[in-house]
């Protein structure tokens, strides 16, 4: 039994250390680069609050929008610079095949479970950090919902992603003009976020640190 049990931590640490090297040798750059990229994102999430339940909960009701506007922002400026430097060498992506069935599925299970937990992907391990125990639930949850995915998906989840569309993209949709395509969409997302008028929910500690005339509830 003790043999067993070191074979199986043995395994473990070396597929975590297989987990690493691949981040290495996938062209993202040296681990450190990778590793201070992260920070990056976390200090961004938490200087914008956007970890916080509210904001997810919020943006859930209509009540707040500075997540899709972040969002709205995000994806208009990388669109344009991440495909300018995957034309000049300097990125990549992999495509995946559209799945439109699955997609509807699991675009509601994920929105549903997101208003509920007021957690993204992104947000919830930096919540973790903070110490905060229902995220770790979620997350432990989501780790036991992958799996039973994993298991079960020839017999019962690949039925229910329906055939595939294809590896798609938008610029391919424009053959010619894939450029001017990146270009508009990416400032029309831009624009949108812009124009998404600014709208936020306070919980109480928040409220507490605001100066009596922005307060909500004196307005």
């Amino acid at each position: 039994m003790d043999v067993l049990v070191k074979t199986e931590g043995t395994d473990i640490l070396s597929r975590i250390a297989q987990m690493f090297e691949n981040v290495i040798h996938q062209g993202h750059g040296s681990l450190a680069l990778v590793f201070l990229i992260g920070i990056i994102f976390g200090g961004i999430i938490q200087y914008t609050r956007v970890d916080k339940f509210e904001k997810i909960a919020g943006f859930a009701m209509l009540k707040d929008t500075i997540v899709p506007k972040m969002l709205f922002l995000a994806v208009g400026l990388t669109s344009i610079g991440l495909y300018y430097m995957i034309e000049a060498g300097g990125a990549h992506y992999h495509i995946k095949p559209i799945l439109w069935q699955g997609l509807l599925i699991g675009g509601t299970l994920f929105g549903i479970s997101m208003a509920i937990l007021g957690k993204c992907p992104g947000t919830g391990p930096i919540s973790i950090a903070e110490g905060r125990i229902d995220v770790l639930i979620g997350a432990i949850g989501g780790l036991f919902g992958g799996l039973v995915f994993t298991l079960y998906y020839d017999d019962f989840f690949k039925p229910l992603m329906g055939e595939s569309a294809g590896k798609l993209t938008l610029p391919s949709l424009f053959p010619g003009h894939e450029h001017m395509v990146v270009l508009i969409f990416g400032v029309v997302v831009t624009l949108i976020a812009i124009v998404i008028p600014k709208k936020e929910l306070f919980d109480e500690a928040d409220l507490s640190q605001l100066p009596d005339d922005e307060r909500p509830d004196r307005n």
